[in-house]
């Protein structure tokens, strides 16, 4: 298990949401900080507050994930903990999708984590110390109908995070998967379409941020927020007819 204070952490998607909240409680549990997002005026924001050093860059370019990694061992020699905060969604049928838009999703919840990870792992392993955190997220294990392609992107990175454990197991470094699942932040408002659920009713970036160092300290393969959605991937296996009944009579706009 990993130790924080003094540790050097990557985050993406630092800008706002789940990365800048896992940024700062990172901080506060003595982590060294380099923070990345595509928005340049809030990410230096953040970086001013906890002293961190901000690097811009948009995950969803050819190359991008590891020319991040390269600049990151340039400012710090190392990084010890990784975690791939950045994440956009995609709402609206699979036929009315478009190509670039597809591209875009897989490229920044799913090409770039896997990028970053090859990219830093191999000094982790060289130190036999590190950690890495990915955020997933609930849809992975059920799906929803107008999100497919975001369902299949955090799906991939379920499996990613899962298989990456196994590799990685006695070398000192671990790997970690956070799946929430609804955030109080701006991803339905980016997406263009809010969410219109009655339940799971949203919770705070900061209650995941919690989770992310709390991964990372106790080695935690997978934590799920709110604890009780755990059961959505064990229902849907053992019992797919009673899911899909539930799932239905769930999906159910606010009244």
């Amino acid at each position: 298990m990993l130790k924080l204070p003094r540790a050097v952490c990557l985050v993406t998607g630092a800008s706002s949401g789940i990365g800048r909240a896992s940024a700062l409680e990172l901080r506060r549990a003595g982590g060294e900080l380099i923070v990345s997002s595509d928005e340049s005026e809030p990410l230096a924001e953040l970086a001013r507050e906890i002293e961190a050093t901000a690097l811009v860059i948009d995950l969803s370019l050819p190359g991008a994930a590891r020319e991040l990694a390269r600049a990151a061992l340039a400012v710090r020699d190392r990084v010890d903990v990784l975690v791939n905060a950045a994440g956009i969604g995609l709402y609206g049928p699979v036929a009315e999708a478009a190509t670039e838009e597809i591209e875009r999703v897989l490229a920044v919840n799913v090409s770039s984590p896997i990028q970053l990870t090859g990219a830093l792992l191999p000094g982790m392993l060289e130190r036999r110390r590190g950690h890495i955190v990915n955020i997933g997220s609930v849809i992975a294990h059920a799906g929803r109908k107008n999100e497919a392609v975001y369902a299949a992107s955090k799906g991939a990175l379920e499996l990613f995070t899962e298989s990456l454990r196994f590799e990685l197991y006695g070398s000192g470094v671990g790997a970690s998967l956070v799946s929430p699942a609804v955030v109080e932040t701006r991803f339905f408002e980016r997406r263009g379409v809010p969410y219109d659920r009655r339940r799971p009713a949203p919770i705070a970036a900061e209650r995941v941020a919690r989770a992310v160092v709390e991964a990372i300290r106790r080695d935690r393969a997978e934590i799920v927020l709110p604890a009780w959605l755990g059961l959505v991937g064990r229902v849907r296996g053992l019992a797919p007819g009673t899911f899909r009944r539930l799932e239905r009579r769930f999906d159910q706009p606010r009244r």
